[in-house]
């Protein structure tokens, strides 16, 4: 394992090489003995892992292949992030959370507990790029929410509690806690009783 910074790893670790701890960050860069990768109890890395400094993650986490976490983001306990995923830095993911394969989370994205999204999906965080107008603003994804493959999910939206987003959906604004949105641009439909989910 490759190590940068000071790295605490808690009993359990199971390690598929190659993997990259506490990859300094831009303001990192040159230097020693800055905060590295905490991880809890009883992780799986799997081979192409890097995660950068600062970063702190719950117990029983487990990656795919080739996953990139960047700096200062925080992931609960018990979550599960697929192959080729990259989580920009500055991110939020609560517990029991799971990121399918080629999920992309942009910086300032905050993820709340049991939420799942399918493979493919991409959530954005510059309304108006390059200019940088408005800042970079992440989506906001509640507790419970289910997010379908080949999602994109714009700057800024709320996706409630509990609410799904169908497949191929392109979400341009917030979807309301147990509602269903569906289409390009997504539509806001009551949900099914059969998907009915509790959180």
């Amino acid at each position: 394992m490759i190590e940068y910074g000071i790295n605490k790893t808690g009993t359990g670790l199971q390690v598929f090489e190659p993997v990259t701890l506490g990859f300094p960050s831009r303001e990192n860069i040159g230097k020693t003995g800055f905060s590295g990768t905490t991880i809890g109890m009883d992780a799986v890395l799997r081979s192409g892992t890097i995660i950068y400094c600062d970063v702190t993650i719950g117990d029983r986490f487990q990656t795919g292949h080739n996953v990139i976490i960047r700096e200062k983001t925080r992931i609960g306990n018990h979550v599960s992030v697929g192959t080729g995923v990259v989580i920009e830095g500055n991110t939020q993911i609560g517990d029991n959370a799971n990121l399918q394969s080629m999920v992309y989370i942009p910086t300032n994205t905050s993820i709340g507990d049991r939420v799942f999204i399918g493979p493919n999906a991409v959530l954005t965080n510059d309304r108006y790029p390059p200019s940088g107008t408005g800042g970079l603003v992440g989506p906001v994804i509640e507790n419970g929410a289910a997010i379908g493959a080949n999602v994109t999910i714009l700057p800024g939206v709320r996706i409630g509690e509990g609410a799904l987003v169908a497949a191929a959906a392109v979400v341009t604004r917030d979807v309301p806690a147990h509602m269903l949105a569906v289409g390009a641009p997504a539509k806001i439909r009551g949900l099914p009783s059969a998907l009915t989910r509790k959180t």
